[in-house]
C-alpha cells in the first residue's frame, strides 16, 4: 500500500466558502475554521474539512489537500443513528416495542454462558446498556463478518452488568438482525425507504459488501500511514457501514432533531438519556459545553476515517466535521471545535 503523503511540510491551505452572508463586509475568519487545522498538524490527519449549517446559510472550511466538499467518506458509527431511527418508526408504528426482548424476535441468537436474549429488551440495545460485549473488541474492525458471526464473537466474551452503559457495536448489529426480521426487508432497504429516499440524501448509502467508495472521494489513510480507501464494511455492519457526504450528514440530523423523522414522544424516547444515565440516548448522545449549550449527535471511527456531527436541539444548527484518518491524535480538538462553533463569541 502507498504510504501516508507528507502534508506537513507544505503550508496548510484554508479554504473557507460562506453562502448566503449575513452582512456585507468580510466576515473574519470563524473559530471552528482556525482550529481546523490543528486537526492536519496536531491531530496528525492528512486532511480534514467541516461543513456548519447555520440559520444564515452554510459554511465550508478545509485544511490540507486530498480533501474535498462533495467527497463521499465512510461514517463509521453514526450509521447508529440511522438504524436507532428505523426501530423508532417501527415502535412508532406498532409493529415493535422497545420492552420487546431480543428473544421474542430472534428466537435462540442471544444465548450464553451468561447472556440471554429473554432478559435483554430492544431498549436496552438502543442505550447501550444491554451488556453484550463488543465484537470489535476482538476483531479491531479488520475482519468481514455475518451478523450472526459478530453476536457469536460477542458471546465468547463476558457480559457487563445489565443496564449499566457500555457501548457495544453488537447492539446495532443486533438491531438491524431487528428490523430485518419485523419488516422482512434488511436495515439498509428500510433505512433508504425511510430516511434516504425522503431526505434526498442523494450522497448517502449502504454499501453492504461493496469495498468501493462512490465518485467523488479522496484516499483514506490508517494510523500508519496506509492506504485503506478500499474497505470491506461488513467488518462493521449495521453498526457502522453507511456512506456518506458532509452535506447529507448536516441535512440528516437537521431534519431528525427538527422533528421531520419522528413524531414528539419517539424523538424525544430517542433524547431521553436516563437509561443510560445520561451518557447515550438513542443513537444519540449530547455533550454539554463548557458555555451550557447541550448539542446532540454522534461520531464515527473506521479504518481510514473519523466524523463528528453535532447539533442545536432543535437541528436549526449543525456541524459536521471529518478527518480522512482513523482517529485524531489529541482528544481536546473536539470538543474545542464543538464550543467555537455553538458557543457564542464574547468579542
Amino acid at each position: 500500500m502507498p504510504p501516508l503523503r507528507t502534508l506537513l511540510a507544505v503550508p496548510v491551505s484554508l479554504a473557507l466558502l460562506a453562502l448566503t452572508p449575513s452582512a456585507s463586509s468580510a466576515p473574519s475568519t470563524p473559530p471552528t475554521d482556525a482550529i481546523l487545522p490543528l486537526l492536519v498538524s496536531k491531530g496528525d490527519a492528512p486532511a480534514a474539512a467541516l461543513l456548519a449549517r447555520e440559520e444564515t446559510g452554510t459554511r465550508y472550511a478545509q485544511a490540507g489537500q486530498g480533501i474535498a466538499r462533495a467527497d463521499h467518506f465512510r461514517a463509521g458509527s453514526i450509521t447508529k443513528t440511522f438504524i436507532a431511527t428505523v426501530v423508532l418508526q417501527l415502535a412508532a408504528e406498532h409493529r415493535l416495542s422497545l420492552s420487546d426482548t431480543v428473544e421474542q424476535h430472534l428466537p435462540g441468537l442471544v444465548r450464553g454462558a451468561d447472556a440471554d436474549g429473554r432478559a435483554i429488551t430492544l431498549r436496552a440495545l438502543l442505550t447501550h446498556t444491554s451488556g453484550l460485549a463488543d465484537f470489535t473488541t476482538a476483531t479491531r474492525g479488520e475482519v468481514p463478518l455475518t451478523p450472526r458471526q459478530a453476536v457469536r464473537i460477542a458471546l465468547t466474551h463476558p457480559l457487563t452488568d445489565l443496564g449499566h452503559y457500555s457501548y457495544s457495536n453488537t447492539n446495532y448489529v443486533v438491531l438491524g438482525m431487528v428490523v430485518a426480521q419485523v419488516t422482512g426487508h434488511s436495515y439498509a432497504t428500510e433505512a433508504e425507504h425511510r430516511i434516504v429516499a425522503p431526505l434526498a440524501l442523494t450522497g448517502t448509502s449502504f454499501p453492504g459488501s461493496r469495498t468501493t467508495l462512490p465518485s467523488p472521494h479522496g484516499r483514506a489513510y490508517d494510523t500508519d500511514g496506509s492506504d485503506v480507501t478500499e474497505l470491506d464494511p461488513r467488518v462493521a455492519g449495521a453498526a457502522g457501514e453507511l456512506v456518506t457526504t458532509l452535506a447529507d450528514l448536516d441535512r440528516f440530523y437537521a431534519a431528525l432533531l427538527g422533528g421531520e423523522l419522528l413524531p414528539p414522544r419517539w424523538l424525544r424516547e430517542m433524547r431521553d438519556t436516563r437509561t443510560a444515565h445520561g451518557l447515550y440516548g438513542m443513537g444519540l448522545f449530547p455533550v454539554k459545553l463548557p458555555c451550557g449549550t447541550t448539542v446532540w449527535g454522534h461520531n464515527g471511527r473506521i479504518a481510514g476515517s473519523y466524523v463528528r456531527t453535532a447539533a442545536t436541539v432543535d437541528g436549526r444548527r449543525v456541524l459536521t466535521f471529518r478527518v480522512n484518518t482513523t482517529a485524531i491524535a489529541d482528544p481536546d480538538l473536539e470538543p474545542a471545535l464543538l464550543a467555537a462553533e455553538f458557543c457564542p463569541r464574547t468579542s
